[in-house]
């Protein structure tokens, strides 16, 4: 059973590879507007090379994926780009109601008109992006997945608080906000709702040259009663964390952490 169980594991791997590179030539020289099709669904995209990074990691990795309770989970998806998070939520869970933020204008209308031609239901969209306070700040969009909060941004984006928004129990967080993820789980857990949350995946920015701050991202969860896990993604996506090791000034890295509540697992819930 060892042998077969090892070439079973090799023959699916070997299939997410081609499929993977079949999706990679179709997809990456793919130019802002275009719409592609892709296992029943239809998207308007940033670019292609986003488009494919973000089904990889989304729809095939499944880095969003977790074991819903009810049949409609309640989903705060921060960061929501052109909507690819949305539309894997609702594939795996089609009753979810999901809560979805996207600070730069022009990302926003390509999400709405996302979930508008895929007919997705129960979602509520806030063009705003999440912070620890709430108000306008300078935004330096990229079009693409890398717009942050700036002094240099042209574009004045409003942004609003987490913690406004956990006033019942929240199924699943998710977190792609550009290195913001300390600051607003900060504030939610000064407000007293972080626990709301029952279980949750960050992406952690790792920038160049600025502050390390996932020890205090990790011990905030811990703090707060959660177990975590962390993972760098693949080659693909964070090529820098892996072996043989560059470290260099200019290293920017990124990671997934998990979280969900002590007193979840402790239930076996």
């Amino acid at each position: 059973m060892g042998i077969i169980n090892l070439l079973a594991g090799i023959a699916r791997h070997t299939v997410k590879r081609v499929r993977l590179a079949l999706l990679h030539r179709k997809c990456w020289q793919q130019r802002s507007g275009a719409v592609l099709r892709m296992q029943g669904l239809e998207m308007a995209v940033t670019d292609g090379a986003n488009f494919y990074m973000q089904y990889k990691d989304e729809f095939v990795n499944r880095i969003y994926h977790f074991d819903a309770v009810r049949p409609d989970p309640l989903i705060i998806d921060g960061g929501s780009n052109m909507g690819m998070s949305i539309l894997q939520f609702k594939k795996v869970h089609p009753g979810a109601r999901v809560l979805a933020f996207e600070p730069d204008p022009e990302l926003f209308k390509i999400l709405s008109g996302n979930l508008s031609r895929n007919n997705i239901t129960d979602v509520s969209l806030v063009n705003a992006g999440l912070a620890a306070e709430e108000g306008e700040t300078s935004f330096l969009a990229d079009g693409k997945a890398g717009g942050q909060i700036a002094e240099q941004g042209s574009v004045r984006v409003r942004m609003v608080r987490l913690s406004s928004y956990l006033d019942q129990p929240v199924d699943f967080l998710k977190l792609n906000i550009e290195g913001e993820e300390l600051a607003v789980l900060t504030e939610a857990a000064q407000a007293g709702k972080l626990r709301q949350i029952r279980e949750l995946v960050l992406e952690y920015h790792g920038w160049a040259g600025q502050r390390q701050l996932l020890g205090d991202l990790l011990n905030l969860l811990d703090r707060e009663g959660y177990r975590y896990l962390v993972h760098d993604f693949d080659a693909e996506t964070c090529f820098a964390s892996k072996p043989p090791f560059r470290l260099g000034p200019d290293t920017t890295w990124f990671c997934l952490v998990y979280a969900k509540r002590n007193d979840l697992l402790a239930e076996g819930k």
